[in-house]
Order: structure tokens, then C-alpha cells, then sequence
């Protein structure tokens, strides 16, 4: 793997540089949503403000989740280019998407709804510069034929060789590839639901809705084959953060469609 890049003097990090592809494809699904749904909003302006809160976000969660060793070098710790969970930048990033909701004078799950897909690809692709830069958010060892060695990632595999038999092997599962999949899978769903021969049929914010259920139960069960320590109930937090998705996401659905029947029966009864 290539955790960096050397071009003369400049040392350009892989993981860094799938997070920029992350947002540009992003932008490209967010202008596209934004154009099909003619909805008045800077896609350029959304993904820049959510890129830097989701960062900042993303980085804290990190901090949290291994407090002994922010303290330990707080400043180090915060200006690495390492060290940034999934969780902590998407809840910051709703944040900021309530903020800009509001800005544009837009329902805030109609927004959500043109989101959905553009988070789907942007994490997938970010998932990418997991892989590239072998930051340890592969799985368990494994002997299956497309496992991966991460000799010369930021976290090398080479700490987690195991005796399979009477042979050793140091290759894990390539869990980045399996959500980068899954994440592309979720994105074309979510981009088809969206499309304006399906909108007029389907309640504001049920896009959104399946993306919580859905990326939550990916989440969920890769985190069974990765190496995350275990924290909540035998689980990981990501495995908690998942379950509290797949339930807003329920809820949320269960939500929106009744009121998208409540409205219809109104309409009827009023014709």
C-alpha cells in the first residue's frame, strides 16, 4: 500500500487525497440532485461548509473514542492527517445540513432527500483511501483468496499474523473494498429512487430514511470481520452508531408515510 505519495520535496497523503476525490463526487451527485429536483441551493457552498464541519466532526469522534492517547499529546493528535471516524463526521454533517437547510428556506428532509445519494458514493470512495493508505480499517485475518497484506500501511497487517495450519498468514479482509461496493450499490438505489418520474409517488424524506437503514446495516455487519475494540455490549461503537441509525431510519420511514397518507386523505376528501 502507499500511505503517501513523494513528489520531490511534497509529501502528499493517499488517505487525503480519496477524501478530496470523495467530495468532488459528492459535489457532481449533489449538483445533479439539486438540478433534477430544481432545488435553489450552491452545491458548491454545501459540500464546502459540510466537507469542513464533517472533517472537524469526524476528527473529535476520533479523539473520543481513545481519550488516553489525546491527552497524552492533545496537540499531535489534533492536527495529524490520521484519525478520522465515519460517525463523527456525518452526525456533524447533518448538523450543518439543518444549518443550511434553514438558510435556504428549504424543508429540511427534502434536503436530506438530495443528499442521500451524494453521501453514498462520497463514502465510498473514501473508503478507498482506507484501502490505499492501509490505515487499519481492514478486517480480520483470513485465508480466503482475495484477502490483502498491509506490510507498508500506516497500521501494517504484519501485527496481525496468524497460524493458519502450518502456514502463517498476514492477509485480513479487505473491508474497505466490501463497504466500497456496498456504498456504490446504496448510491445507485438511492439515485434511482430519486428520479423525477418517482418523486411525485414517494413522501418527502423516505430517500433519506432507507439511506439510515441501509448504511446502517452495512456498518453493522462488516464490523463483525473488522478489528474495532469492542466496547457496547460486546459491540463496537460503530456497531452501536449503526443500530441507532437503522432505528432513526425506521422511525423516520414509519413517519413520513403516514403523514404522506394523512395528506392524501385529506386531498380526496377535500376534491
Amino acid at each position: 500500500m502507499y500511505p503517501y505519495i513523494h513528489l520531490g520535496p511534497l509529501t502528499l497523503g493517499t488517505f487525503g487525497i480519496f477524501m478530496w476525490l470523495a467530495f468532488l463526487a459528492a459535489f457532481f451527485a449533489l449538483s445533479a440532485d439539486f438540478t433534477r429536483r430544481r432545488l435553489p441551493v450552491d452545491p458548491h457552498l454545501v459540500v464546502s461548509i459540510i466537507a469542513l464541519v464533517g472533517l472537524a466532526g469526524a476528527k473529535l469522534w476520533h479523539l473520543m473514542e481513545s481519550p488516553a492517547e489525546f491527552f497524552a499529546a492533545p496537540v499531535s493528535m489534533f492536527f495529524s492527517r490520521t484519525g478520522f471516524a465515519w460517525f463523527g463526521g456525518f452526525i456533524a454533517g447533518i448538523a450543518a445540513l439543518i444549518y443550511l437547510a434553514r438558510n435556504y428556506r428549504i424543508p429540511l428532509l427534502r434536503m436530506m432527500d438530495a443528499c442521500a445519494p451524494a453521501t453514498a458514493i462520497g463514502y465510498a470512495i473514501g473508503r478507498i483511501g482506507c484501502l490505499v493508505s492501509g490505515d487499519g480499517d481492514y478486517g480480520k485475518p483470513t485465508m480466503l483468496p482475495w484477502g490483502m497484506a498491509f506490510p507498508n500501511g500506516l497500521v501494517p497487517t504484519t501485527e496481525t499474523c496468524v497460524q493458519w495450519g502450518a502456514l502463517p498468514s498476514c492477509r485480513v479482509h479487505p473491508t474497505p473494498i466490501y463497504e466500497f461496493i456496498v456504498g456504490v450499490a446504496i448510491f445507485w438505489y438511492l439515485w434511482r429512487l430519486g428520479e423525477p418520474a418517482r418523486q411525485a409517488a414517494r413522501p418527502t424524506g423516505d430517500i433519506v430514511a432507507r439511506f439510515f437503514i441501509l448504511s446502517g446495516i452495512a456498518r453493522f455487519l462488516v464490523e463483525f470481520i473488522r478489528i474495532n475494540p469492542r466496547s457496547v455490549l460486546g459491540m463496537s461503537n460503530a456497531q452501536a452508531a449503526s443500530l441507532a441509525s437503522i432505528a432513526f431510519g425506521v422511525v423516520l420511514m414509519i413517519v413520513v408515510r403516514r403523514r404522506s397518507g394523512q395528506v392524501g386523505e385529506q386531498s380526496r376528501s377535500t376534491a
